[in-house]
């Protein structure tokens, strides 16, 4: 981000929040509460025995978030959404979040929040580069799709060029991993509890700017984004102990992130494009891409049924290596080693059954052009009354011995059912 970019999200914004404080005060009286969420028991099948002795077989787990809602006359609302995790197998995979304590004060030219959220950006499947402004909840889901939440100001700029957002981000989050006993882990196992390394003499303190401007001109959107600060994906230092075994310690540097989504609609054809420039690494600035477009199936092939194609190409430029010393007698580890896709397709299919259970199930392949390793994914949805909804969601991992990125999860195919009551 650029010096101009970041002295104007320090000094414009900050300035709302006395203003924000006065309208919370003067607020009206309130006009709705509301208090819904869901309960969760979740069960996981791993067919295979553990490959680490540490580790449990299966694992059955519970999960609350309710969502408490309150808005006032003038328009203003709050949002409370705490979550709490237990888990059978896995210390570590036990825990509390809040999600989201955010105060949202709108109006005709401009929107501000602030508090605790999530913001998401990115329109592929396979992986969301641009999104960037939230830590990945890794211990939640091996997708990466389950965020933590981030205290944001953010300030919502309207007008009839496109949408200006402003983004100061005053507290960093620390990513979550398996633990010891947990499956789809890490090989040494990363423990949350040690202290993680900083490129900031600020560590969780330093404050991290973005910025996004996004608009719809025809059938085309686009989204052009900055970020600078602690990045949300670490690097690793790995250490030899003294009983020969070895530990990865997060290491989490200052970078400058570009980004760019698009997404184009051309009748059945919905085409997708996101791509990222990272600077400010140990190793070196890289690279990465996610394009591809998913396809309507003419009605015929299902009756009454969605059927989408999803084709899609990732390719990212960062090597694999571990030659570089950060700190004496601790070797640098790629920030790579957090995802597999490097040079990757995947194919996929969509199915909604538009029925009045809101049924749905996404079938996907990702396979590896280096290694020729292969990733299978299955999740599905379906609603039970009013109240109930199970989900289902697989991974079967093939051929991924020869992957340095997968190697550790070659035992780790899994089937995961999960119950779910809304209140």
């Amino acid at each position: 981000m650029s010096l101009a970019a970041r002295h104007f999200c320090a000094a414009v914004i900050p300035k709302g929040i006395s203003t924000l404080a006065g309208l919370v005060i003067l607020s009206s009286t309130a006009t709705a509460t509301d208090l819904s969420g869901w309960l969760e028991i979740e069960g996981s099948y791993f067919p295979n025995s553990p490959l680490y002795p540490e580790q449990e077989t299966n694992r059955i787990s519970a999960a609350i978030q309710p969502e408490l809602y309150q808005d006032w006359e003038n328009g203003n609302s709050f949002t409370f959404t705490p979550f709490y995790r237990y888990d059978s197998a896995d210390d570590q995979r036990t825990h509390f979040d809040v999600r989201e304590a955010m105060l949202f004060v709108p109006s005709e030219s401009y929107d501000l929040r602030i508090g605790i959220g999530k913001v998401f950006w990115g329109v592929t499947e396979a992986g969301h580069l641009v999104d960037i402004i939230n830590q990945t909840d890794l211990i939640e889901a091996i997708d990466g799709e389950q965020k933590l939440g981030q205290a944001i100001v953010n300030l919502t700029l309207f007008s009839g060029h496109g949408d200006f957002d402003f983004f100061v981000l005053p507290y960093f989050r620390e990513r979550t991993f398996p633990g010891g006993g947990g499956r789809l882990r890490f090989e040494p196992a990363i423990d949350n509890t040690l202290e993680a390394v900083y490129e900031s003499g600020k560590e969780k303190r330093h404050v991290d700017y973005a910025l996004r401007y996004s608009n719809m001109i025809g059938n085309l959107e686009i989204g052009l984004s900055d970020f600078y600060g602690t990045s949300r994906e670490p690097a690793y230092l790995a250490e030899l102990q003294d009983d020969g075994s070895l530990s990865l310690t997060p290491f989490y540097e200052i970078i400058n992130q570009a980004g760019l989504d698009l997404q184009y609609v051309n009748q059945d054809w919905l085409w997708k494009l996101e791509a990222i420039y990272r600077s400010g690494l140990a190793e070196s600035s890289f690279y990465a891409v996610d394009v591809g477009f998913e396809y309507a199936l003419p009605a015929p092939v299902l009756r009454d049924m969605d059927l989408g194609l999803i084709v899609e190409y990732m390719y990212d430029s960062r090597d694999f290596n571990t030659g570089t010393i950060v700190p004496a007698a601790r070797f640098y580890i790629s920030s790579r080693f957090n995802t597999f896709l490097n040079n990757d397709i995947m194919l996929g299919l969509r199915l909604a059954a538009n029925d009045a259970s809101s049924s749905e199930l996404l079938a996907g392949l990702i396979r590896d052009l280096d290694h020729q390793a292969t990733v299978l994914q299955l999740q599905g949805s379906r609603r039970l009354g009013n109240n109930w909804k199970a989900e289902l969601n697989s991974y079967v991992f093939l051929n991924v011995e020869a992957d340095p990125l997968l190697s550790f999860l070659r035992e780790d195919s899994f089937v995961q059912l999960s119950l779910k009551y809304y209140f």
